[in-house]
């Protein structure tokens, strides 16, 4: 570990006496701050000035060097930032030259500068002050000094100090960075008269946003870049999409107009301000780069962790491997990024390894107010940025009044982020032009505020100006560039009045996704995998490394996998996983599950990893099964759900031949990534034609271990059921759980898959599968009883793990007129599947919904409707309605499933029978088949 700088700790002679004696014996044994303050003198005599006193020369020397130092630090505290601000604040205590003990007696002294970068030379103190102050107090401030990475300072210093952070722009960035301007203004101006009183959350007062992005833009295949994805909310967005996506005027003219024929939409589509796209751009120097902007709803930044996970999966499809080809770019507002959970919980991802895309670009377009509320209302913290210093990122505050400069950082922090494969940050700060859309009004609580912003020129007006009198443009030629684009507007908006309505249909299906399909459909896929290949899993996953110390209780436990394949014994459910996953890889399908815990499985089943008992080497059966395979990842992820599941979301939309997969600690930990369930993962498809494959594995289970972890929740998935948007499955064999894996990949549509995953069916002696049913069986929406269906009179249907307690009861009863029906995928709903089956119960008189959910919960009022609807009088079995998922006594629950199986197996009469929580004593008043 490296030593403190005693300039920004406490000083006192005896770390000076001690460092100068180490530095006498070795130059390096000290760091570079004291090299510096060393470097140029003798301590003790000689001195830079002739004649001056020895010890006002140290005390100058101390004090430059740790001023040097204060400003590095603090500078930005005195930085020019704010554009509403007509002068920078006052120099801030902290780096004032008298905090170091120096006068205005020590300006035309010579002191040793050359731990500034470029500083080679002694200066005069006054004109050291100047350069500090011009270097870090000018409309760029600098946060880098807590970065641990000296090489990075190191960079940062080099690329800051020489230039004190001025724009040195050649012309024709300086045109581009003025022309841009004027697409960024004139759009919104275009869009603000011709539209009056439609939102479209404006970039007015921010416009120096599209001249930096289209800097990173043009500057990106220099330094190896060939994609790009971005992330936003919805200001500036639209004119993002035609200024930088190159998005045609008269498509989103057209979302404006709205002229859509109504009997010919295909989805539900959403407002223009969400959506997406995505361009191949040719820069002005010949390159090319990919930009994608991902569609995102407006939930302030809930897209962050969709566009890393979109990101990690197009650099492993790309062989990306020092991620230098493929980057993230976040556009944040100031209020969400300190508001926000989710922006810490992705900057949590940015080292680990299960989720690292080589380092995020950041771009907070700082309106310093969120909807009406101003900073001091909406953080704790100096700055909004101030959550990316716990992930080493360089933050840089950049006035938006000054494009020049604020094109020069985007183009330092693109640099950076390719040399260090690190997040960075740029605070770009403007303002807000309208109120939080354009029919707002803003002074009724920001008046102060407002009054400056409408005497305000615009950014554009103010850089024209400053490039007619700096002789690089005429205002001729500004006037032109207006007037052109003016021009071009207008002429697109006519062409698109002159045509007539269209079609807006589906559009999503390109790229890797070419040859895939929205609609679903029940025909069965091909997913049954030969015996000679689950043999070759099973000895793999029973075979460690030659000197591999294996835990001993795994040593049998792998044993009996592979002896279950081989001996064709019964399959359990981590073996019946295991086959799925090795099937899939080496059918060249990747494979990559995360969550927490999930290397080993929550509830110890899975053992993808092992790791040497003696000396911890991790080890992961299913990524060495073959060379020519396709990869198989598992992640630990850290403790987030909804950065991690939005994550795994957006991988799964940028790779649709693998399966990827988020397991839930517990299924009701689902709660936490809500959001994303909500606003992708059920709704992309419908609002932005973006399909996914996603599985998400809930362990769902009444085990009488109280409220907590019993429930994943199934009702809340049904309710947002439609139009074939997902499947929801509740699975009772590790065979239907194999092809149910499989067909995620094997059919020609994708749709997220969520499954109530089971716990004590885990090792439960009847939830076991033969091997026929994996070599020459198929998924089963709905599983059969073996019972003659001759005498059967009642007809239990039900879902998931109470299958097996109605089984173990009906086979106690020794009753031949019950049968169990198990309703494996919930939905889409198996209607023909179900209709077979009830055909074969031509003599039964009684249908049961059997659930162990209380009422309100499970599946019950999603089945019983549509039960219905196909003549089924069925009746509902199951714990009343509840506010908590379970009770919190093992020995309530016990009596309970008691109650539930006299009950499912009970004549019922007219009423729905409900097992009642108040009383332990007997079932539930029910009237019109609701408890009471």
């Amino acid at each position: 570990m490296s030593r403190p700088s005693a300039f920004t700790g406490p000083y006192n002679r005896a770390i000076l006496e001690d460092a100068f004696a180490r530095y006498s014996q070795d130059r390096d044994s000290v760091d570079a701050t004291w090299q510096a303050f060393f470097a140029g003198m003798e301590f003790g005599g000689r001195s830079l000035s002739t004649g001056s006193d020895p010890s006002s020369e140290t005390r100058r020397q101390i004090g430059a060097v740790r001023l040097i130092n204060a400003f590095r630090d603090l500078g930005h505290l005195a930085a020019h930032i704010d554009p509403l601000s007509e002068s920078p604040p006052e120099i801030p205590w902290l780096i004032s030259t008298e905090r170091f003990k120096l006068t205005d007696d020590d300006g035309d002294e010579y002191v040793d500068a050359s731990m500034m970068s470029g500083m080679d030379k002694p200066i005069k103190f006054r004109d050291l002050h100047e350069v500090l102050k011009a270097t870090y107090c000018g409309t760029v401030g600098v946060e880098y000094m807590h970065l641990q990475d000296i090489a990075a300072r190191k960079w940062l210093e080099d690329r800051m100090e020489p230039t004190q952070n001025k724009p040195q722009l050649p012309l024709r960035l300086r045109l581009r960075t003025l022309m841009t301007l004027h697409w960024a203004e004139l759009f919104e101006k275009f869009l603000h008269r011709k539209y009056v009183g439609q939102k479209r959350f404006s970039l007015e007062g921010g416009e120096t946003m599209l001249p930096m992005l289209d800097a990173i833009v043009q500057k990106a295949p220099s330094l190896g870049l060939q994609e790009i994805v971005i992330g936003m909310a919805h200001r500036g967005r639209l004119n993002l999409l035609a200024n930088l996506l190159q998005m045609p005027f008269s498509e989103l003219f057209n979302e404006f107009e709205d002229r859509y024929l109504p009997d010919q939409w295909d989805g539900d589509g959403d407002v223009k301000y969400h959506i997406g796209a995505s361009s191949d751009i040719t820069t002005a120097d010949g390159g090319k780069v990919h930009i994608s902007l991902t569609p995102n709803p407006s939930h302030l930044e809930i897209v962050n962790p969709v566009v890393e996970g979109r990101v990690r999966a197009k650099q492993r499809l790309h062989n990306d491997t020092d991620r230098s080809r493929g980057m993230p770019l976040l556009i944040h507002g100031d209020a969400a990024m300190a508001g926000q959970g989710v922006v810490a919980e992705t900057f949590n991802m940015a080292n680990l390894a299960g989720y690292r895309t080589g380092g995020t670009l950041h771009l907070v377009v700082n309106n310093q107010i969120g909807f009406t509320t101003n900073p001091r209302d909406a953080r704790s913290t100096q700055y909004c940025t101030d959550i990316a210093k716990f992930v080493q990122a360089p933050i840089f505050h950049v006035n938006g009044d000054d494009p020049a400069s604020a094109v020069m950082v985007a183009e330092m922090a693109l640099e950076f982020r390719q040399q260090f494969k690190h997040d960075v940050v740029i605070d770009m700060v403007c303002y807000r032009k309208w109120g939080h859309n354009e029919a707002d009004e803003p002074s009724f609580t920001q008046p102060v505020e407002y009054a400056k912003i409408k005497q305000k020129e615009s950014v554009t007006t103010i850089y024209s100006r400053k490039l007619v009198a700096d002789g690089a443009i005429t205002q001729e030629e500004a006037d032109a560039i207006v007037d052109q684009f003016g021009q071009k507007l207008e002429e697109e908006l006519n062409a698109l009045k002159a045509q007539p309505p269209h079609y807006k249909g589906m559009h999503g299906y390109t790229g890797l996704w070419k040859g895939l399909r929205k609609s679903y459909d029940h025909t069965p896929a091909p997913t049954a995998v030969p015996a000679a290949t689950l043999e070759r899993i099973a000895d793999r996953i029973a075979t460690v490394p030659e000197g591999f110390n294996l835990h001993d209780k795994l040593v049998g436990l792998l044993k009996q996998r592979q002896d279950a394949v081989r001996e064709r014994k019964p399959i359990d459910w981590g073996t019946g996983e295991a086959l799925a996953f090795g099937s899939l890889v080496l059918d060249g399908h990747g494979v990559r599950l995360s969550g927490q815990d999930c290397r080993r499985g929550t509830f110890s089943h899975r053992h993808a990893f092992v790791y040497d008992a003696e000396d911890g080497t991790p080890f992961c059966f299913l990524a060495n099964l073959d060379p020519g395979q396709a990869p198989f990842d598992v992640v630990n992820s850290h403790l987030s759900e909804a950065a991690v599941l939005g994550f795994e979301y957006g991988y799964s939309i940028d790779d649709p031949n693998s399966v990827v997969i988020w397991e839930a600690q517990f299924g009701d930990f689902n709660n936490g990534a809500q959001v994303i369930i909500d606003q992708f993962i059920t709704s992309g498809e419908s609002k932005w034609k973006r399909s996914s494959g996603l599985v998400m594995l809930l362990p769902h289970g009444m085990e009488g271990s109280g409220p907590e972890h019993s429930s994943a929740r199934p009702e809340r998935f049904l309710q947002m059921c439609a139009e074939d948007n997902m499947q929801l499955c509740n699975f009772t064999t590790p065979a239907n759980y194999f092809h149910a894996l499989r067909r995620q990949v094997k059919r020609d549509f994708r749709k997220p898959l969520i499954v109530m995953a089971p716990k004590s069916l885990l090792r439960h002696p009847m939830a076991v599968s033969t091997v026929e049913d994996f070599t020459d069986g198929r998924f089963q929406e709905v599983i059969d009883d073996n019972t003659n269906p001759d005498g059967v009179r009642r007809l239990l249907l039900c879902s998931g793990k109470v299958a097996y307690d109605l089984i173990a009861e009906q086979m106690k009863r020794k009753t031949d007129q019950v049968a169990v029906v198990r309703l494996e995928q919930v939905y889409p709903w198996p209607e023909e599947q179900l209709k077979a089956v009830f055909a074969k119960y031509r003599r039964a008189v009684e249908w049961k919904w059997v659930q162990e959910e209380s009422q309100n919960n499970g599946s019950w009022f999603f089945v019983e409707p549509r039960l219905r609807a196909m003549g089924i009088p069925i009746e509902y079995v199951g714990r009343d309605a509840s506010a908590s998922p379970a009770t919190g006594s093992n020995y309530i629950h016990q009596h309970e499933q008691a109650q539930l199986m006299e009950q499912a197996f009970t004549a019922s009469g007219s009423f729905a029978v409900g097992v009642g929580r108040r009383s332990v004593n007997g079932a539930a008043t029910v009237k019109n088949g609701l408890p009471v």
